[in-house]
Parts: C-alpha cells; structure tokens; sequence
C-alpha cells in the first residue's frame, strides 16, 4: 500500500529555466513525508513518533522537468527498508502521465528529551508495516 500526498506546486517553486528547482523537490519530499509520519501515523496511533525524527539519508533521481501549473503533483510515499532503529521510505512525484523523480529517505526514530536517536516501537512497526513494498524499490538500490 502507497500513501499518495497531493502537493500544489507553487510559481516560487521554479527557477530561471522555468522548472521546479531541484530543492524544492526535497520539500515536496518532505510534506508528503510529514503528511504519513505526523498526521497518518498518529490517527493511527496517537503516540506515533511524537518524539521527533532526524533524516540520516536522501537520494534522488531526477527523471524529467516539472514546469508550473495549476494542478497538483501526487507525491506517493512507501516503506522501501524496515530497520531496529532506522525505516527508509521510498517516494515517486508524478502525475497521471508520467514521473518526475524517484527518491528514498532514511530516517531515524528521535528521543528529544534524551537528545539521541531510540528504537522504532511496535505501534509505529505495526503503522508503517502496512505501508512496506520490499519490491517497489527506491531510487539507486538505497
């Protein structure tokens, strides 16, 4: 199963060449990210990374240019990689006719009180386990 996130794209989003800057991709990464992690996974589970997370890793592929328009991209988002202590979730930007980018991030569970990284618990197993695709893959095998 896929989380989709419709992400708006926004005229300050491209760059002089008139495309989504290759940042601003991260931060289309990081709403949908946001969206499974925070609100999804606590409906879910109200207790649900309400600790913190810390990203330990990105990897991108550019495929193509996504110039401006006025209908959102879908920013689909999966569990590639279930660790102890790490999940890597795997993502697609594209539309009905094609994908922008594939990417992966690695992230890290957070205890902020402790000021270090903690174990993924149960619950928040159990949340992304229903989201976990060994076979979809990310970006470049990470």
């Amino acid at each position: 199963m896929r989380h989709v996130y419709e992400c708006p794209l926004r005229w300050s989003d491209m760059d002089s060449f008139g495309h989504v800057n290759n940042v601003i991709f991260l931060r289309y990464l990081e709403e949908a990210r946001i969206d499974f992690m925070f609100r999804l996974a606590r409906q879910a589970d109200s207790g649900a990374f309400t600790g913190g997370s810390v990203v330990a890793r990105h990897e991108i592929d550019y495929l193509r240019p996504l110039v401006h328009r006025h209908a959102p991209v879908s920013v689909e988002l999966w569990v590639a990689k279930l660790g102890g202590a790490s999940v890597t979730v795997a993502y697609e930007i594209k539309d009905t006719e094609q994908v922008y980018v594939r990417a992966s991030t690695v992230v890290v569970p957070y205890d902020l009180q402790a000021g270090r990284p903690r174990r993924i618990t149960e619950e928040e197993r159990r949340f992304l386990g229903h989201y976990q695709d060994d076979a979809a893959g990310g970006s470049g095998g990470a």
